[in-house]
């Protein structure tokens, strides 16, 4: 049986205090705490086998080698890729997608088309900016609705033989409306199209399936999944990193060096320049072992509990109102009341012991689409509980009164 304050134990933060008050960290959706288990596994690399992995004959080398690999095999099993190699570590997901950006550069021309929604954060929105600017390809966007969410028939009459790439988050990390992929990557691919999927927001919530879901990229960071910061993943469809040349020149990227002439490492290999993050990825693996006891099923009925008890107790706040009222979701709320600026909101609830993310959400067309200069958003996680959400309702109940 799942008890979200058996849960709680597992994450020593939560028992601090912020000004003087207990903790309730309600941002969630900006980075997720990090249990004990995954902070028991990045002490025990640093104070047991820490070294640099791959062709290190000694044993250090050997175990931290060990280590890593069957991490990206945990996180493959995870993602159900179909080879590990598949599986590309990145320093988070604006890396993965500036990789595959990158990449394109070599593959479009002008007149070329990529796609995106309206709903993307600036991770998803600028690196197709600059790679229009550098191909000479044109910028297609998917609209929003009030209810934040895509107007998919727009997407169907823009999609068309010049779409080579589609580009779009798995769930908004501004409103939490989680969108129709599958459908998507379908239509996107029935025109020849790529497509990438931006899953920073639902790796915590959502276990994706790559294979059934057929997508050609999906990216993701280890911060939202109860990880360290610093490490992430890209999955890409062997045929297509195959395509890809590599995003950065350096060591362990490499096959053969010579000043004529060099010839690139063999996947996951020819993606990884440089020493990589080497604790965080092997305690990537120890976080999705942890989210995976839980159960992601058993995780996303909670948060959605959650989810609906929140939304009933803000909506009997007279004058607030909430941004993002799509009939799928994922815990997460952004809202305003009145008249009053999000951003002191916040920072009363602050003083407060309360942890909420104020501002645009790093995706400032949603804002300019609703003409706010941005939100108050509340985001839950597995360890929130209904007692916080309360005293979070009297908190802000209080901080509104006091700005009226």
């Amino acid at each position: 049986m799942f008890n979200a304050e058996d849960i709680r134990q597992d994450f020593p933060i939560l028992n601090r205090e912020v000004n003087g008050k207990p903790l309730i960290y309600l941002d969630n959706a900006a980075t997720s705490q990090t249990p004990q288990q995954v902070i028991d596994v990045i002490v025990d690399y640093y104070t047991n086998y820490n070294a640099n992995i791959h062709r290190g004959v000694h044993s250090l080398s050997q175990e931290a080698t060990d280590a890593y690999e069957q991490a990206r095999i945990k996180i493959q099993k995870h993602f159900n890729a179909k080879y590990a190699y598949e599986i590309i570590y990145t320093s988070g997901t604006t890396h993965g997608i500036n990789l595959v950006a990158n990449g394109f550069s070599s593959l479009l021309k002008a007149g070329d088309e990529i796609i995106v929604s309206a709903l993307e954060h600036h991770s998803n929105i600028v690196p197709w900016q600059m790679l229009c600017e550098q191909t000479g390809s044109k910028l297609k966007v998917i609209p929003m609705n009030q209810d934040g969410e895509l107007v998919i028939s727009e997407f169907d009459a823009v999609l068309n033989t010049n779409t080579k790439l589609v580009f779009v988050n798995h769930v908004s990390n501004a409103l939490g409306t989680i969108n129709p992929i599958a459908s998507i990557i379908e239509k996107a691919h029935a025109v020849g199209a790529a497509v990438l999927v931006d899953g920073a927001q639902s790796s915590p919530h959502i276990k994706a399936d790559v294979q059934a879901l057929d997508v050609d990229f999906y990216v993701c960071s280890a911060h939202k999944m109860c990880g360290p910061t610093g490490v992430g993943v890209l999955y890409g469809k062997e045929e297509w990193l195959n395509k890809l040349p590599p995003y950065q020149g350096g060591g362990e990227m490499i096959a053969e060096v010579t000043f004529e002439k060099t010839t690139y490492a063999d996947l996951p290999h020819k993606f990884e320049a440089g020493t990589p993050n080497i604790c965080g990825g092997i305690a990537f693996g120890a976080a999705i072992d942890y989210m995976n006891t839980i159960g992601f099923e058993t995780i996303s009925n909670y948060e959605d509990e959650l989810l609906q008890y929140a939304t009933e107790q803000l909506n009997n706040i007279e004058g607030l109102k909430i941004y993002g009222t799509s009939k799928h979701k994922t815990s997460v709320i952004s809202f305003n009341v009145a008249n009053i600026h999000p951003y002191d909101i916040g920072t009363l609830l602050d003083k407060m012991g309360i942890a909420v993310r104020t501002g645009h959400h790093c995706a400032q067309p949603i804002m300019d689409f609703y003409k706010i200069p941005g939100t108050v958003r509340a985001s839950f996680m597995f360890y929130n509980t209904k007692e916080e959400i309360d005293q979070f309702i009297t908190a802000l109940k209080k901080t509104v009164t006091m700005l009226s």
